[in-house]
């Protein structure tokens, strides 16, 4: 009887130590989705951060091609070009 007493308290202490190696597992997984969600939050933020200096260069480019730098002079005229056939289509489509 003693041998299945001890056999109880043995699986008893495993059991114990599952819960609190369950507990242990389980603030630990909240942990790093918390740890999730603001790294996704500062991917979020950082990507339109990329985005708006992606743009923010650009108009840098355009400015700078208007102001006609010598390597820019092509990205000037056709610029001019693209707004010239905009301006075209606008005043084609008001005297319909």
């Amino acid at each position: 009887m003693s041998e299945i007493a001890e056999i109880i308290n043995s699986l008893e202490n495993r059991i114990e130590k599952l819960f609190i190696k369950i507990d242990s597992l389980e603030k630990n997984s909240i942990t790093l989705k918390s740890e999730l969600e603001k790294a996704a939050t500062i991917i979020t933020k950082q990507s339109d951060e990329i985005l708006r200096l992606n743009s923010d260069c650009e108009s840098l480019k355009i400015a700078n091609s208007l102001l006609g730098g010598e390597e820019n002079k092509r990205d000037t005229k056709l610029k001019i070009n693209s707004l010239i056939r905009e301006i075209d289509y606008c005043i084609a489509q008001l005297s319909d």
